[in-house]
């Protein structure tokens, strides 16, 4: 059989089915396109239509939130959970508040999630879930009574053995806190159905930082494989959200300099650095006040605010997308390697336009996908699990071993799986390779279910 002609057929014949779903058809096209040597050798897979399985979503759950604001004017949004695939364990991944949540964009990270899981080494499944409902400007009670209708729905779809969301873009331990504690109220147990709880009721130590960690113990791993390291490295973060300012603190503590980072209105351009007073008012307006980077160049004078502007066009040795997808376009990585960027990390779901990819790889630069390097999250997501069945809290020293045992791991499955499927280096292929073979067999061990 002509792989390529197969892998073309499948790919128009998905397009036909769902038409106007960019963000997913180009997630699926990214991993189908580094799988031909996997499907030559395993004609198994072929056979068993196991491509055409994975891409259908086990469910989907669509329904409506009303909520009622503080002045009493009714609202109405849209809820989902896409629960993709359960074949090495129950549904695991993110809940999204934004309002640019669609079916299209679930379906895209709930297919993400599923290889991302499965190179954890853990045993969960994929799925994702959300609302195009936005938290910002919202009151506290606000929040509260939109994620309590939120979860008068979705309670019914989840459970500790069956589906454990947890938090994402807009959704941070405030949400999930109402979210769990509606759900417990309506289904009268508490498991540990939900991650990212705080740690006084069930949540593990280091989860918030645990995705931004994970992307900086993945570049030094990647930058080890060149007998170097992020010490005396310039680097620069899209996103100052969870992950973006804590992949800030942990690259700054592995001796790289931060100089670059943004949020919602633009970026912030600091010569000298992020160091330990600013990180910590980074910290306080981002996570506590929920401000703008606009503060922080009057905290700190001598950085400069770049109104609507990206972080691209900033020289740096190393970059680490962190915001959302398709943020880094093919002109921005030519302005990144023009100015020496000589490794980019990916800390958020395809932030990379297969343009951009295309130019990184041209280049021979150190280049890792999201559902690899960005894995950290959800690793300790499944600590948090197994903290929860064994009734126990470890210490942080604890979790970050294990935090970095498992990205260590990660990281060396990818390169086993692309030198063993002859792509040597390259973390895209390795990474899709891993987390579909481990997902592909479990599937045909399990039958046409």
């Amino acid at each position: 059989m002509d792989i390529h002609a197969y892998t073309a057929d499948f790919l128009e014949a998905q397009e036909k089915k769902d038409p106007g779903q960019k963000v997913f058809l180009q997630a699926v096209k990214e991993v189908v396109s580094t799988l031909h040597p996997v499907l030559e050798q395993n004609p198994v897979y072929i056979k068993e239509k196991i491509l055409e399985r994975l891409v259908e979503p086990e469910r989907i759950i669509s329904f409506r939130v009303p909520w009622q604001d503080d002045k009493g004017e009714i609202h109405v949004n849209r809820g989902y959970r896409v629960q993709f695939n359960s074949a090495i364990g129950p549904y695991k991944g993110g809940i999204r508040f934004h309002t640019s949540v669609t079916q299209d964009s679930l379906k895209f990270l709930a297919f993400e999630q599923t290889f991302k899981n499965s190179l954890t080494t853990l045993p969960l499944g994929g799925g994702k879930g959300g609302s195009d409902f936005d938290a910002r400007g919202k009151s506290d009670g606000e929040v509260m009574r939109f994620c309590h209708s939120f979860m008068n729905e979705l309670y019914r779809h989840i459970g500790y053995h069956t589906d454990v969301p947890a938090g994402d873009l807009g959704c941070g331990a405030r949400e999930i806190g109402y979210m769990y504690g509606q759900y417990k109220k309506l289904t009268d147990v508490f498991t540990g159905t939900f991650t990212g709880k705080k740690p006084n009721w069930g949540g593990s130590l280091l989860r918030p930082e645990a995705t931004g960690y994970g992307v900086a113990y993945f570049t030094q791993n990647m930058l080890a494989t060149k007998n170097d390291s992020v010490k005396g490295k310039t680097c620069i973060v899209s996103g100052t959200g969870n992950v973006g300012v804590h992949a800030i603190e942990k690259l700054t503590e592995l001796g790289g300099k931060v100089v670059g980072f943004m949020d919602y209105d633009g970026s912030v351009y600091d010569k000298d650095g992020v160091d330990a007073e600013k990180l910590a008012f980074l910290k306080d307006l981002v996570f506590v006040r929920r401000g703008s980077l606009k503060e922080y160049v009057k905290k700190f004078p001598k950085a400069e605010f770049r109104p609507g502007k990206k972080t691209w066009d900033i020289p740096c040795n190393i970059a680490c997308p962190t915001a959302c997808e398709n943020e880094l376009h093919g002109d921005d990585a030519k302005t990144l390697l023009k100015n020496g960027c000589k490794c980019v990390c990916e800390g958020s779901n395809m932030p990379c336009t297969p343009e951009a990819i295309e130019a990184f790889q041209a280049a021979g630069i150190l280049y890792s996908p999201g559902k690899a390097s960005n894995a950290g999250g959800v690793a300790v997501s499944g600590l948090e699990m197994t903290q929860n069945s064994m009734r126990l809290y470890w210490t942080r020293e604890e979790v970050d071993q294990y935090l970095h045992r498992i990205m260590n791991s990660i990281h060396n499955s990818c390169l086993e799986a692309a030198e063993m499927y002859g792509m040597k280096g390259n973390y895209m292929a390795g990474a899709n390779i891993a987390g579909f073979k481990k997902v592909a067999d479990s599937m045909l061990d399990q039958g046409l279910v």
